[in-house]
Formats: structure tokens, C-alpha cells, sequence
């Protein structure tokens, strides 16, 4: 779930200002020190037999914001997913959000749309489900506001905050919960006494 943090420059280039797309490829170059802690921090889980075990997908979602050609498998993967597993469409939403990045300058807000859609389906199937919610925000948290996408970042972000504060009863696992808390406090979305706070809560 960390590397949830590159989808931002990934989503938006070709529909943010040019500075802002150029500041955005910037970090690029760093989405190697954001992926490896995710696999080397904690035990990589049982794989499951189902593509759609939340292990595989997040071992999916990894991969697919350092790789283009991960990104087309984890898209594929989940482009024509139909049931109705809130969690399983947030990471479809995700795909979708990554799809934007590799598109052709063409399709890639079709795909951010696509993915706001996808998000929106999720969280009305399991609402008070954290993951689902922190995929959305590592999203819409980053997307320019003239795209009229982002309508949800406090919601997501009060929800997050209150089950991080609230672990281990928060419905994270400790994998999920270290994620979110590393993104609220490393990306400034909380203030230094909150940030103090979370530091206090164990995984």
C-alpha cells in the first residue's frame, strides 16, 4: 500500500499544468525507497489461490506503480471484475488511477473518471471498510482540484485518522495500519501533535 503514494504524479501528467507535471515526474526516481519497505517490513502473507485475495492484490498494486507492464497486468486484472467485494473495487479503482498514468494523453482523464466511479461503488458496498477509503484518498488527495475530483478528501481523511488513532481495533491489519500512518504524517495531512499521536500507537 505504500507505493499508493507515486499513483499521484502517475494520475495527473497530461492534465496538470506543465510545471505541475514536471514537479510531479520529479519524484519518480524515488518510488524505489517507497516500494521496498512494503515487501521487506513485513512478512509477504500466504498467497491465495484467488487473484482477488486482498495479499495478491496489494502485491499487484505494488508493483504496478514502479512498472508500466505490471500496471497493464494489474489493470487486466481487475478490468472486468463484476461482483460485488467493496474492497476488491478499490483496488480496481487503483488500477484504473495507474491506467491514467501509462494512457495515451487521449484517455488519461477517462481513466481518472473511471477510477472516481469505481471508487464510489466501493465505499457505498462497505463504507466503513479503512483500506477502501485510503485508496481513495491516495488518490484524490493529489489530484488537481479544477478536475472536480477530490470532493472526498476530508471525509476519507477524518475516517482514517480516527480508526489509526483508534488501532488495533481499526479494521487494518498492521501492514495497512503502518501505511496509513506513514502516509498522514510523511505527506503532511496531519498536524505535529496528531503526528505525535499516531507515533505513540502500536501496529
Amino acid at each position: 500500500m505504500r507505493i499508493s503514494r507515486i499513483l499521484f504524479f502517475a494520475v495527473v501528467l497530461g492534465v496538470a499544468s506543465s510545471s505541475v507535471a514536471a514537479d510531479l515526474r520529479s519524484t519518480a526516481g524515488r518510488v524505489a525507497l517507497v516500494v521496498r519497505p512494503f515487501s521487506s517490513t513485513f512478512p509477504i502473507p500466504p498467497v491465495s489461490s484467488s487473484p482477488y485475495h486482498p495479499a495478491n492484490l496489494r502485491r499487484h498494486y505494488e508493483l504496478a506503480a514502479a512498472d508500466k507492464s505490471a500496471g497493464e497486468k494489474f489493470y487486466k486484472l481487475l478490468a472486468d471484475y463484476k461482483d460485488h467485494d467493496g474492497l476488491v473495487l478499490a483496488y480496481k479503482g487503483a488500477s484504473e488511477a495507474i491506467r491514467a498514468r501509462d494512457a495515451s494523453m487521449f484517455n488519461k482523464l477517462t481513466y481518472v473518471q473511471d477510477a472516481a466511479k469505481t471508487f464510489e461503488q466501493a465505499v457505498s458496498l462497505d463504507p466503513q471498510n479503512p483500506e477502501i477509503r485510503f485508496l481513495r484518498f491516495s488518490v484524490e488527495s493529489n489530484l488537481p482540484a479544477f478536475l472536480g475530483l477530490s470532493k472526498h478528501v476530508d471525509e476519507d481523511k477524518e475516517m482514517l485518522l480516527n480508526a489509526a488513532l483508534n488501532h488495533p481495533g481499526s479494521g487494518l491489519d498492521a501492514e495497512a495500519f503502518s501505511t496509513v500512518r506513514s502516509f498522514l504524517v510523511a505527506r503532511g495531512h496531519v498536524n505535529d501533535d496528531t503526528a505525535q499521536r499516531l507515533g505513540k500507537v502500536k501496529e
